[in-house]
C-alpha cells in the first residue's frame, strides 16, 4: 500500500472516530452543565416579602457588594448596565430591580436560587462567570431567598439589559458550556468542625458571599481560577489592577496583624499600617464598612488564619540604568517629595511612607502605575470621613516619566523590585 493511500485511510478513520465521539462529548458537556439541578417547582413571585427577610437581604446585598457591578455611576441603584471588562470583551451587569419587563419582576425565588447556585438564567441560558456564581454557589438557600426578598422590595426601574460585547467564540453558549464543564461545579458551604463558629462565618463571607477570589485569585488563559489558587493574588479581569495575595505577608497578607487592625481596615479603609485604594476602596465604601463588628471580626479571624505562602528567596532585579534613575529622581522631587518626603518617609496618618512600603515592590507594578496616573483615594467612610487623596498625574507626566518615577520608587531606599518601561506603562489600562 502506498504511503499516500495509508495517509488517506488514516485520515478517514480519524474523521469517522471524531464523528462518533462528537455526540458523546456533547452529551457529556450537557450533563456536566445540568448535574445537581432539580426541576423548578411551580411558584409565583413574592408580592409582599416579610420585613425581616427584606432587612436581612439588604444587609446581605451590601455584604456581597452587589451595587459595585449592578449600578452605573450616577445611575439608578441596582438597575444594571455597568460593563465588567474581561480579556474576552465586556459583560454588562443586568437589572436587578423588580421591573416586570427588564428586571427580576417575573422571577420566582427558585429561579433566582438557580441563577445564584447554578449560574443559569430564568430562560435557561447559561450565565457568564463575570457574575461570580462560582462563589455564590456556596451561599445558603436561606440567604439567597433573603436577597431575593430585598430585591423584590426596591423601586422598579425600567432599564433594558445591554448586549454583551464578547468576541467570538466566547460569546456563544456552546463555548460557555464547555468552560463550565471544565471549571464549574455547583457546591455548598462546608464548615470546618475544628474551627470556631466565628471562623467558619468568616470563611463563608470571604469565600462565598464576599467572593474575594473573584479578584484575589490568579486565572488561566480561559479566565478560570487556577487549581488551588486560593487567594494568592492575580491581575483583575480588566487587566488594569493587581489584586495582591492575601496569603502572602509580603503582599496583602495580614497573618501578622492584630485582629483589631484588620477590622479597622475593612471598616474604615485605613489602619495604622495600611490604607486601601483603587477597586478595594470601592469595596470598603460600598460593602465592608456597612458590616457589623461581629462579621468583620469573623472575616479578620479567617484572613489571619490563611496559611502564609512558603517563603522563597526573592530574585534581585537588574538595576535600572543611571539615566532612568536620574529622570525618576527628578520627577519624584517635582511631583512627589512635597507629600511623601525626600526619602519616602511620608507623614504618619496623612501621606503613606513609600520607603519600605510593600505595595511599592509587589511583583506587578500595575497598581503603582495606576496610582501615579489616576491618583489614589481612600474611601470616605464613617470612621474616616475626610480621607486624604493623591491627585492624578496622567495629564502632566508622559509614559516615560511615569515609568521613570515608578522605577525610581521600586529601586530606591533599599528596594530591589524590577524596573518598569514606558511600554509597560502604556499597556496598563
Amino acid at each position: 500500500m502506498s504511503a499516500a493511500r495509508r495517509l488517506r485511510r488514516g485520515a478517514t478513520r480519524a474523521m469517522v472516530g471524531l464523528a462518533l465521539a462528537a455526540p458523546l462529548l456533547g452529551a457529556l458537556v450537557v450533563w456536566l452543565n445540568v448535574r445537581g439541578e432539580m426541576p423548578l417547582p411551580p411558584e409565583t413571585p413574592l408580592t409582599s416579602p416579610p420585613s425581616a427577610d427584606v432587612a436581612r437581604g439588604a444587609y446581605l446585598v451590601k455584604a456581597g457588594n452587589c451595587i459595585g457591578c449592578h449600578t452605573t455611576p450616577g445611575g439608578a441603584a441596582l438597575a444594571g448596565g455597568r460593563p465588567i471588562e474581561t480579556p474576552f470583551g465586556a459583560v454588562f451587569a443586568p437589572n436587578l430591580t423588580p421591573d416586570d419587563d427588564t428586571g427580576l419582576g417575573r422571577w420566582t425565588a427558585s429561579e433566582f436560587w438557580r441563577a445564584m447556585h447554578h449560574g443559569r438564567s430564568r430562560n435557561g441560558r447559561l450565565l457568564y462567570p463575570a457574575f461570580p456564581y462560582t462563589s455564590f454557589t456556596q451561599m445558603t438557600r436561606q440567604d439567597v431567598d433573603a436577597v431575593y426578598a430585598y430585591l423584590r422590595s426596591v423601586p422598579a426601574v425600567k432599564q433594558p439589559p445591554r448586549a454583551h460585547a464578547l468576541r467570538f467564540p466566547y460569546s456563544t453558549q456552546p463555548a460557555l458550556a464547555v468552560w463550565r464543564a471544565l471549571y464549574f461545579r455547583a457546591g455548598h458551604f462546608s464548615t470546618v468542625e475544628e474551627q470556631s463558629d466565628a471562623w467558619n462565618r468568616g470563611k463563608y463571607l470571604v469565600e462565598g458571599l464576599g467572593h474575594c477570589a473573584a479578584c484575589h485569585a490568579s486565572r488561566n488563559a480561559l479566565g478560570a481560577a487556577r487549581l488551588h489558587a486560593g487567594l494568592g493574588g492575580g491581575l483583575m479581569t480588566d487587566g488594569g489592577w493587581y489584586a495582591p495575595a492575601l496569603s502572602d505577608p509580603a503582599e496583602a497578607g495580614v497573618q501578622q496583624w492584630p485582629r483589631a487592625q484588620v477590622v479597622q481596615l475593612l471598616k474604615t479603609g485605613v489602619s495604622p499600617t495600611a490604607s486601601v485604594s483603587g477597586p478595594m476602596a470601592d469595596v470598603v465604601h460600598d460593602s465592608t464598612q456597612h458590616l457589623d463588628e461581629a462579621d468583620l471580626d469573623a472575616m479578620a479571624q479567617y484572613l489571619i488564619s490563611l496559611p502564609p505562602v512558603a517563603a522563597s528567596t526573592p530574585t534581585e532585579a537588574a538595576p535600572a540604568t543611571p539615566e532612568a534613575m536620574l529622570r525618576g529622581a527628578e520627577v519624584y522631587a517635582q511631583a512627589c517629595a512635597a507629600c511623601h518626603g525626600k526619602q519616602g518617609e511620608g507623614v504618619a496618618g496623612i501621606y503613606p511612607a513609600l520607603a519600605g512600603n510593600r505595595a511599592v515592590t509587589w511583583p506587578s507594578p500595575h497598581n503603582l502605575v495606576q496610582m501615579v496616573r489616576h491618583g489614589g483615594f481612600a474611601p470616605t467612610t464613617e470612621g474616616n470621613p475626610r480621607p486624604f487623596g493623591m491627585p492624578p498625574f496622567a495629564q502632566t507626566l508622559s509614559n516615560d516619566d511615569v515609568a521613570a518615577v515608578v522605577t525610581y520608587l521600586r529601586q530606591s531606599w533599599g528596594h530591589r523590585a524590577s524596573a518598569v518601561s514606558a511600554l509597560q506603562v502604556s499597556r496598563i489600562r
